[in-house]
């Protein structure tokens, strides 16, 4: 039982598959973040510029 154990404990063979998916997840959060914070800027700058053009 305490081979079986020590096996689980050091085999980490999908170690990199969850590590992927967490540096994926928290780059997601940021792009989504910064899509968010930017475009309502953005789309106040476009709607003053469109506005004065007319």
């Amino acid at each position: 039982m305490t081979d079986l154990i020590s096996k689980f404990w050091t085999d980490d063979k999908g170690q990199d598959i969850a590590e992927y998916a967490v540096m994926l997840a928290v780059i997601l959060v940021i792009v989504v973040g910064t899509i968010r914070l930017i475009g309502s800027n953005a789309n106040t700058v476009f709607s003053s510029a469109a506005s004065s053009i007319q």
